[in-house]
């Protein structure tokens, strides 16, 4: 009944081997196993600058960012030879604190290379200030590459309360349901919309991320939703929530 009533399911949360170093399949693959699975699309959020990237750290910042973007081009265009959408985004790192970015392109990148050193706050405001958002990743993650969680509720726009790698049965690490009801908690407690994604690195998908009633047309279009309070519900792959973060 809940997929009957919410039928475009997309996958938030995807990293692929092209721009991360911790993935192991190409963005054409992350595709096909998205839409085997029964997604209607996906967005790519490779680990950028100062995250676990593995494009090469002396090039040009344009020629860098034309590197960073090759998983979710590859991506693209299978994407769109297979019906599946694939819009997107990318995640930034300060000191292992971690962001999804939604709404800017390759483009915008690489004529505003002062995002690389942005402090947290200018990141929001540079983001917002195009178009886009900025979700917490993760937040309350303990991991040895996580110094210590810190919160910023004034510089973001959103929370990612269910990460699938938390609590899904297909997951082999970051394991703590805790995690997610800590996120969910903090959202609640700062009116703040929330997120789903799987945060996937191979082709053994995990079920996770977000349904909506209809689909999505563009990265601008999921901004909208998130932000303007659309109907949607979250998912770990196992359990459904509504956008509130209450099980459905």
């Amino acid at each position: 009944m809940i997929r009957e009533d919410y039928p475009y399911l997309y996958e938030t949360h995807l990293h692929t081997k092209q721009s991360s170093a911790c993935a192991h399949n190409t963005g054409k693959e992350m595709a096909q196993a998205a839409k085997d699975a029964g997604y209607t699309g996906i967005i790519v959020t490779d680990h950028s600058w100062y995250g676990n990237n593995c494009i090469d750290q002396s090039l040009s910042w344009e020629e860098w960012i034309e590197q960073f973007c090759k998983g979710y081009e590859d991506a693209k265009a299978w994407g769109d030879k297979i019906g599946l959408d694939v819009f997107f985004g990318y995640e930034s790192c300060y000191r292992g604190t971690e962001f999804l970015v939604y709404g800017v392109d390759k483009q915008w990148l690489k004529s505003h290379p002062q995002i690389k050193d942005a402090t947290i706050p200018e990141q929001h405001q540079m983001i917002r200030e195009a178009g886009g958002m900025v979700i917490h990743a993760h937040p309350y993650r303990e991991e040895y590459y996580i110094p210590k969680i810190r919160l910023f509720p004034k510089d973001i726009d959103g929370v990612e309360g269910i990460n699938a790698t938390h609590s899904s049965h297909l997951s082999h690490s970051h394991n703590d349901p805790e995690f997610d009801k800590r996120a969910i908690a903090y959202a609640k407690e700062h009116n703040l919309p929330m997120t789903a994604g799987s945060d996937i690195h191979t082709t053994q998908l995990l079920g996770g991320g977000m349904a909506f009633k209809r689909r999505l047309h563009s990265i601008e279009d999921f901004c909208r939703a998130v932000l303007g309070g659309e109907d949607y519900l979250l998912t770990s792959g196992d359990t459904w929530f509504d956008k509130k973060g209450e099980p459905v």
